[in-house]
């Protein structure tokens, strides 16, 4: 393998010539307290770290990045920290999503304008792993990924408690009144114990593991528990890797290929993942050249059953998966199915990496032949309300939903909604379909997580836990339920969701991946004439999101920064 001389580096255009400039940029350097030994002819790595006071997912990234300049000073690199927005997913409102392309932007232009010749990303919660991977791919400097890696176990009574997944279950408890406020204080308490992101099979987890196994992660990464020692090792070893990676110049365009992101979408559906990473997914393989469309999920779901044991779709929680040989021993279950020759960022194959894997635990990984669910992770559907396609998670649903015909119970928003559910008026039956409009990408804005529409009340006392629900917007990767998301043309541009009105009968087929609405045409066309959209934002990211944003089944990229296009580097003057 060729590598590269010092004089080759890209920041050499910064440190290395003898001009005004470059003299400029040395005495600052010197500035900071550092000297030429330091960093002259040497790798320098741009760290892109997304800790901040409110991301809990990150605590524990103000000390990892110390890890991981320890590993690059080792290996004879020069780190550089740099900040980026942060997303930490529950704080953030409306929701994360409205800023992952915020955080894509950051990243490519944070290592473009600056003197980096690869980097460190660390990030886990949610949308950090496609916003920094997206931003990674277009800029196509070497870079390694840094996974924040699952909080361990909650506890409660000697429950074991997993985020997300336990808080709807016991929400819906305490409004039926089989729990108590006290109870719920002491779920709170109890169920986030550690830095770390979500430890079930959420939206973090799926999108980390997914990471790894397009290649961007060194082997066993994306399992490791926030806590565990084994923690800060692997990220001094991602420090000390990632300056190899310059000198090999080895970047995202030499491992991010069709077969890597097939080998993604596979190990998704294994792990009965979270839906987000439909979107996710699309756009950073968009970003990467590979024309990924929807229905390869669903192509692909014929095939892969779902095998780790993991909440919403199973009993365990990421610490169980990771004794039980964590990312690494279930691809090896799927090796029959995968693209072993993929490259990944230690130089390896897939194939090599997962070469001496084992299943410890196999009630928590099981076999293909031995699936823990018979119903797939995906299915796309489509129908003449939802043209452009929509995703339901048939694992996480009850069977009985997945053929089902009923009247729909219409909200014109999440606020409508909120209003309505719980009024013992409402006229809604465990038969009805609820149907929430305006939140998609633009009608929200930021397509949040409400598609786990709650249960009613009234439903709840009567023994009811799960009903058919249908929007334009997302639910947490820890959510379950029968739960249709990502309608896509959305509602707030005048989808056919934006049409529906309370009575009409929806029919939903998942074996035969259909949606229908069982509304005439004519009446239809009459009901589009009257429907107006909400205003957008006056000003500011809002309106700049709401002009570029792509619909969900193209990943919600914006549409100036989609595709393999790459900015020239910049002019040193």
């Amino acid at each position: 393998m060729t590598r590269k001389k010092p004089e080759e580096l890209r920041s050499h255009r910064w440190f290395g010539v003898q001009d005004l400039r470059a003299f400029g940029h040395r005495s600052r350097i010197k500035q900071i307290g550092f000297d030429a030994p330091d960093y002259a002819g040497k790798p320098v790595i741009g760290i892109i770290n997304t800790w901040s006071d409110i991301n809990h997912c990150h605590t524990h990234f103000k000390q990892r990045v110390e890890d991981v300049k320890r590993g690059i000073f080792q290996a004879g690199g020069f780190p550089l920290e740099l900040p980026a927005i942060s997303l930490a997913e529950p704080m953030v409102k409306p929701s994360t999503m409205l800023y992952r392309n915020f955080l894509a932007m950051e990243t490519e232009e944070l290592l473009r304008s600056h003197p980096i010749d690869g980097a460190v990303l660390m990030g886990g919660c949610d949308k950090t792993t496609p916003g920094l991977i997206m931003g990674a791919i277009s800029m196509n400097v070497p870079a390694i990924y840094l996974p924040a890696g699952p909080m361990l176990r909650g506890n409660w009574q000697g429950e074991i408690l997993g985020s997300g997944s336990d808080v709807w279950k016991y929400w819906a408890e305490l409004r039926a009144g089989t729990i108590t406020q006290d109870d719920w204080d002491e779920i709170e308490n109890g169920i986030a114990r550690s830095a770390g992101h979500c430890m079930t099979m959420g939206t973090a987890s799926t999108m980390t593991a997914i990471a790894e196994t397009m290649g961007w992660c060194l082997p066993g990464a994306s399992s490791i528990p926030a806590p565990d020692s084994n923690h800060p090792r692997m990220s001094a070893s991602c420090g000390r890797r990632i300056v190899e990676m310059v000198w090999e110049d080895l970047k995202p365009s030499d491992f991010m290929t069709a077969a890597a992101v097939d080998n993604s979408i596979r190990c998704h559906l294994a792990m009965g993942g979270s839906t987000n990473a439909m979107i996710h997914v699309v756009a950073m393989a968009r970003r990467a050249g590979v024309d990924l469309q929807l229905d390869r999920f669903d192509e692909l779901a014929r095939q892969i059953p779902v095998i780790a044991n993991v909440r919403p779709s199973g009993k365990y929680l990421m610490e169980d998966f990771y004794y039980a040989g964590g990312i690494r021993a279930l691809l090896k279950q799927l090796e029959g199915e995968l693209s072993l020759d993929a490259l990944t960022v230690n130089g390896k194959t897939i194939g090599d990496n997962i070469a001496d894997a084992k299943v410890h635990l196999e009630d928590v990984i099981h076999p293909l032949s031995q699936p823990i669910k018979k119903e797939a992770a995906t299915a796309i559907l489509r129908g003449n309300l939802a043209p452009d396609g929509c995703v339901i998670k048939p694992s996480a649903a009850d069977p009985k939903f997945l053929q089902h015909k009923g009247p729909a119970v219409a909200f014109a928003d999440y606020n409508d909604m909120a209003a309505r559910i719980d009024d013992p008026a409402l006229e809604v039956t465990a038969d009805s379909v609820l149907v929430l409009k305006n939140a998609g990408p633009i009608g929200a804005p930021g397509m949040p997580e409400w598609g786990m529409l709650p249960i009613p009340q009234k439903l709840l006392k009567q023994g009811v836990r799960d009903m058919l629900r249908i929007s334009d917007g997302r639910m947490s990767g820890t959510s379950y339920g029968s739960c249709i998301l990502h309608v896509s043309p959305e509602s707030g541009i005048g989808g056919p969701l934006a049409l529906v009105e309370t009575g009409d009968l929806i029919e939903v087929d998942v074996p035969a991946r259909t949606i229908h609405l069982h509304v005439s045409d004519a009446e239809l066309a009459k009901r589009r004439e009257a429907w107006r959209p909400k205003p957008v934002a006056a000003r500011g990211y809002e309106r700049m999101f709401a002009a570029h944003i792509q619909q969900a089944h193209d990943g919600c990229d914006f549409d100036f920064l989609a595709g393999t296009e790459r900015l020239p580097e910049p002019e040193i003057h």
